[in-house]
């Protein structure tokens, strides 16, 4: 399996790739991806969530989005929310894991999730969390890396068609 190439992109590579992202986000959905989108969804609405919601973030440094390239296509993504509440200095958010359906299961996500901790660390982090749609095909990659469940909402979001509320599942890793 080819190694994908794990790049940070401030602000100009990450408007750079501002219609790829918007791509991989709309492949992700239509895919069946819990990842707080519902259909229909347009690539014009995922245009404007990396634009309105990510880049403001990426621009002001609370935030870091970590780029999977393999032969120089955007193959996966994940963001590091690091904005947290002055008494949490040491705890950050790890936000949309997105690989493309074209190129999952090839190790992008686990190498997208290794290079965010490794981040994670650098900018002094050391408690991580996230949601997953519980029984989604993610949560047992996040336990594979060591994310421990904290507990289980139940009807905590709408499925991406809309139709019923899903639960999600909580977990949190401890860094070293």
């Amino acid at each position: 399996m080819p190694h994908p190439e794990i790049l940070s992109l401030d602000a100009a590579p990450a408007a750079a790739l501002l219609p790829e992202l918007a791509e991989l986000l709309h492949a992700c959905v239509h895919d069946g991806a819990s990842i707080h989108f519902v259909l229909p969804f347009s690539l014009e609405q995922a245009t404007a969530f990396w634009r309105d919601k990510t880049l403001p973030g990426v621009v002001g440094g609370g935030r870091l989005l970590l780029a999977a390239l393999l032969d120089g296509e955007l193959a996966g993504c994940v963001q590091l929310d690091c904005d947290t509440p002055p008494n949490q200095p040491h705890r950050a958010e790890v936000c949309k894991l997105l690989v493309h359906p074209r190129y999952r299961r090839q190790g992008i996500a686990r190498a997208l999730m290794l290079e965010l901790e490794r981040h994670a660390q650098a900018r002094g982090r050391s408690l991580l969390t996230l949601d997953t749609a519980s029984g989604d095909k993610a949560e047992p990659l996040y336990r594979s890396l060591g994310y421990q469940v904290a507990g289980m909402i139940p009807g905590f979001a709408l499925d991406g068609r809309g139709e019923k509320l899903n639960a999600t599942t909580i977990l949190y890793k401890m860094l070293n």
